[in-house]
């Protein structure tokens, strides 16, 4: 029996794939994907399956499913200039990993610099290619370099932080497409520096900040911070558990829009990026004051889809859910937002046989 995409997503939607390759090593890895392209074959690669709506009809091609495992680090036992106490870790790590689970071991060996993005799913090769970022903490931050294949080219590269256009949820794995399905660039492995220390970095969320009892721009010890975000992340569905469907979601389905402050509406809050006279605001704002609240849709289609009755920006599957209702959901909310504020939000997940 074919494999199906539902067994290996968050979302738990999406059907049977035409072929299904495990690959445990880098060399597995690179052969299955090679192989497939130098016959046509399209191509998924697959790893935690926490960003991916992939079509009830399935994917007609491969798909490559990312299982590589190994951690090692260089310490330098010498400080550095932020805090002479403390020296620094740079960790390699291969793609299959879980994050959830680097981050613990980073905690537990005062790796600092990741803390703030516990509880997040999905495997660590995808970290680069979304910048993931949570509670005032991004990849990019910490991330040295990133060891590709490069689909194109045929050939192992190592790009530093700088070459990797890490931007805001994106970077240039997301942006290079190889094909229709996927980016030119299989991530083979990710590199980090990490200061070495008890406290984590500067707390940079208010309400991480709050949560710990300290003021934004202090520091707290890396056990605390791990834990407030769990609960955090927890109080709002973000972290997975089979038994609550607010977390059967893909996380925040949209992300925050980035636009002039002339056009973000009154009483929608703004933070500033690095772009000149751009803001960020909160698409969560926006979808609840568009008139979609925590639980929309649960009395229309119970069982089906809604979004999250703990955080409006998780669209999740109620137990019976099909792909179709979870992007109709998507579509409503998207539009409903775009006529009350003009504002035309932009999915996160990449959609994988669909399209919103």
């Amino acid at each position: 029996m074919a494999e199906r995409l539902a067994d290996h997503t968050t979302l738990r939607l999406g059907g049977p794939a035409r072929a299904w390759v495990r690959a445990t090593t880098e060399e597995e890895l690179v052969e299955a994907v090679s192989a497939a392209d130098a016959a046509g074959e399209p191509v998924l690669v697959l790893g935690g399956g926490s960003n991916l709506v992939v079509a009830d009809e399935g994917f007609a091609g491969t798909v490559v499913e990312v299982a590589t495992r190994g951690v090692s680090a260089d310490t330098d036992p010498a400080g550095d200039a932020e805090d002479p106490t403390c020296g620094g870790a740079l960790v390699t790590v291969a793609a299959g990993e879980t994050w959830d689970d680097l981050v613990a071991q980073a905690v537990e060996r005062g790796w600092v610099g990741i803390e703030a993005l516990s509880g997040i799913p999905g495997s660590v090769g995808a970290t680069p290619i979304q910048n993931v970022g949570a509670y005032g903490q991004e990849v990019s931050q910490t991330i040295a370099s990133v060891r590709v294949w490069d689909r194109k080219l045929n050939g192992i590269r190592t790009f530093a932080a700088a070459d990797c256009g890490f931007g805001y949820r994106t970077s240039r794995f997301k942006i290079d497409r190889y094909d229709a399905n996927g980016g030119r660039h299989l991530v083979l492995s990710v590199t980090f520096q990490l200061r070495q220390g008890s406290l984590g970095a500067p707390v940079a969320y208010a309400e991480l900040a709050r949560s710990l009892g300290v003021e934004p721009g202090t520091r707290a010890p890396l056990p605390d911070v791990r834990a407030a975000v769990l609960r955090l992340r927890g109080s709002k569905g973000m972290v997975l558990d089979p038994a609550d469907h607010d977390t059967w979601s893909a996380g925040s389905f949209f992300t925050n829009p980035v636009l002039p402050a002339s056009e973000v509406p009154e009483g929608a809050p703004a933070w500033p990026t690095a772009e000149d006279g751009l803001v960020k605001t909160s698409a969560a704002w926006l979808i609840e004051h568009a008139g979609f609240g925590k639980g929309y849709g649960l009395d229309r289609e119970p069982g089906r889809v809604s979004l999250s009755t703990k955080h409006t920006l998780a669209l999740t599957n109620r137990g019976g859910a099909s792909a179709a209702d979870l992007l109709a959901l998507a579509g409503e909310v998207r539009d409903g937002v775009a006529a009350s504020y003009g504002i035309t939000l932009v999915n996160e997940p990449v959609l994988v046989g669909c399209s919103l």
